[in-house]
């Protein structure tokens, strides 16, 4: 009998509770965006279990549970962990990946030796292209997104914040969305994977913080596109999401400015993302 060659790429996708149509979505596309073999794993957070398990027993994937939510970047983690595959794939449950988008990621990727993160071009079923290459947030450019993002979109701080968004050929940026990541496993590995201090946001700004102080590039590859429904996590617990998203924010921005004479920027930013938490709570 002939033998299969070693994955060298292992997909690890986060789920919690999806809808069976989002997740078999995905997995179908998974397997027309590369013509490499790979591995699926499916990290299950949520408690309605049927869905993943059917979707698993279908396409052959590993169904990995903790018996409890852990959150985006620990459950990625898990599944990333043990692999001998030179590649590993994040997605989120509700991604569809355009036909041929890994392997168009994987072969950029052999162009950048020191690259230990790449992610594509984000679109919306709109066809809208989400921010997902960013500048790292520091206090002037991130309060004033913080502050004007949602009410002028276009303002200075907004825009030196999504500066690093040019779709016009791949290069280098601080930090890309977690929603979709492809990562090199010696890169990953190093730096001890996602920090896991972070349940859920800003796990993917960090992994790109630890990334540039290890030496490994984190590169932006606009030739490979997938859809993303964005917001869909968000929808039944909106209040409780944005409170997560600004602890989150401060608790980032907290390893930014860790010195003991900067302890009253920590307290003055975490006091004003709680402000800002609650005014957009009470206005969902």
């Amino acid at each position: 009998m002939p033998v299969e060659p070693p994955a060298s790429l292992r997909a690890v996708v986060v789920a919690f509770n999806p809808d069976e149509e989002e997740l078999t979505d995905l997995v179908d596309s998974l397997a027309l965006a590369t013509t490499s073999p790979y591995e699926l794993i499916i990290v299950d957070n949520g408690e309605e279990t049927a869905i993943v398990d059917s979707v698993g027993e279908r396409y052959g994937a590993r169904v990995i549970r903790s018996g409890r939510n852990l959150g985006y970047g620990p459950a990625a983690n898990r599944g990333a962990a043990g692999t001998a595959a030179e590649w590993i794939l994040i997605l989120n449950q509700d991604l569809v990946l355009d036909p041929g988008a890994v392997d168009t990621m994987i072969a950029a990727a052999q162009r950048w030796p020191r690259g230990g993160a790449f992610g594509p071009l984000i679109h919306t079923p709109e066809g809208e292209v989400y921010p997902s290459a960013r500048n790292f947030p520091r206090l002037v450019s991130g309060a004033g997104h913080a502050l004007l993002g949602n009410m002028w979109p276009s303002n200075p701080f907004t825009r030196a914040y999504h500066s690093n968004t040019s779709t016009d050929s791949e290069h280098e940026t601080d930090w890309l969305s977690g929603a979709c990541l492809l990562l090199r496993r010696e890169a990953f590995e190093q730096v001890g994977g996602f920090d896991e201090s972070y349940f859920m946001f800003f796990e993917d700004t960090q992994l790109g913080e630890q990334m540039k102080a290890a030496g490994w590039q984190r590169v932006f590859i606009p030739q490979a596109t997938v859809c993303h429904e964005q917001g869909t996590s968000w929808k039944d617990k909106p209040a409780t999401m944005l409170r997560a998203h600004h602890e989150s924010a401060a608790h980032y921005l907290d390893g930014v400015y860790n010195k003991p004479y900067q302890a009253p920027l920590r307290w003055a930013l975490r006091i004003g993302l709680r402000a800002r938490a609650a005014l957009e709570v009470r206005t969902k």
